[in-house]
């Protein structure tokens, strides 16, 4: 259940004011030990400030849901939302800065498909990469080398409730319990698009799935001229709840603030911020000489844990960590067609 989880406890935040600290907080994080390698001045232009680091990651994750969106076979929903969700959380910490964002968005998707059971194999993940086969096994190794660092970034914290399940309940209720609505599948197709888009913004970091979901189902009827405000009041029983109306009605006009303010950044602002991004990975500032660490402590982590269960053999092995800059580009990440 959603209220009992960490997804409520650890990764719903009271405003856009907290997300946008823990960001700059990540940023400042990454210009210090910058400073502290000796290779880069502290606030010398080649570093990103936390608004560019900001636009690079919609652009990346527009990246990822158009990864999803052409991989073969079919990428559930679900998975899509929860590759999303861990691309979200990531870099609510780190610093692009630190951690490629094309490395982590495909981690982000691989252990998606692992957590929502999507059944599908290493060699087919990386299948889906326009790349040679000498390409996509590289980009497996650097796919499994930071899968265990995304794991521990996440605290461990790796089932999302995503707005699907209850977008499909609150269907069937309308279905069901108000009449007043003859077809309510007329408001599937705005809903989605109405999930689809507030997807890109910071909604899931601020809001239950069951208000994402209401909210798309409402959007959309109100695009269609149905006024469901009695579907609150009388289905849902908030006639005499006035505060928790009231409450809910602001929340859903901020998502459709949230979605109405969106943009993302123009290519030639990317063009420019990916030259700077690329440039902090080049000068090898030793971000990533932690990597190997996080993934030995975890796998400790895990082997203790699971001797504690009962287990006797365990085949985790670590892999020396490469440090190589990626010799794919994002050209390789999906279908021409989509560029």
């Amino acid at each position: 259940m959603f209220h009992s989880s960490t997804q409520r406890r650890h990764w719903t935040f009271c405003g856009g004011e907290e997300l946008a600290r823990r960001r700059a907080e990540g940023n400042r994080r990454a210009r210090a030990r910058a400073a502290a390698s000796g290779k880069v001045p502290q606030g010398d232009p080649v570093l990103l400030e936390p608004h560019e680091e900001l636009a690079l990651c919609k652009y990346y994750e527009k990246r990822l849901l158009d990864f999803c969106a052409a991989f073969k076979p079919a990428m559930p929903r679900s998975v899509v939302g929860t590759a999303c969700m861990y691309f979200k959380r990531f870099y609510l910490n780190n610093s692009v800065m630190e951690y490629h964002p094309r490395i982590i968005m495909l981690t982000c998707a691989f252990l998606a498909c692992k957590i929502d059971e999507f059944n599908v194999s290493s060699a087919q993940f990386v299948g889906n990469l326009r790349e040679s086969p000498l390409g996509q096994e590289k980009a497996l190794e650097q796919i499994l080398e930071y899968e265990l660092l995304l794991i521990q970034e996440l605290n461990f914290h790796l089932i999302i409730h995503n707005p699907y399940r209850p977008f499909e309940g609150f269907l069937i209720d309308i279905k069901t319990r108000y009449p007043v609505l003859e077809n309510p599948e007329v408001l599937r197709k705005t809903a989605d698009d109405f999930l689809n888009r507030v997807a890109l913004t910071d909604a899931y970091l601020l809001f239950t799935p069951s208000q994402i979901a209401l909210t798309a189902i409402l959007s959309s009827g109100s695009r269609a001229g149905i006024n469901m405000e009695s579907y609150l009041s009388e289905s849902l029983m908030l006639k005499e709840n006035r505060s928790t109306l009231s409450r809910l009605l602001d929340d859903m006009k901020c998502m459709k603030n949230l979605i109405k303010r969106y943009e993302l950044p123009r290519p030639e602002e990317v063009a420019a911020l990916k030259q700077k991004l690329e440039k902090c990975h080049s000068l090898e500032l030793s971000f990533n000489t932690n990597l190997k660490l996080h993934a030995e402590a975890l796998v400790i982590f895990l082997w203790n844990r699971k001797k504690r269960k009962g287990y006797e053999d365990d085949e985790y092995v670590t892999k020396k960590c490469k440090m190589d800059e990626e010799e794919w580009t994002d050209d390789d990440l999906v279908d021409s067609a989509l560029l």
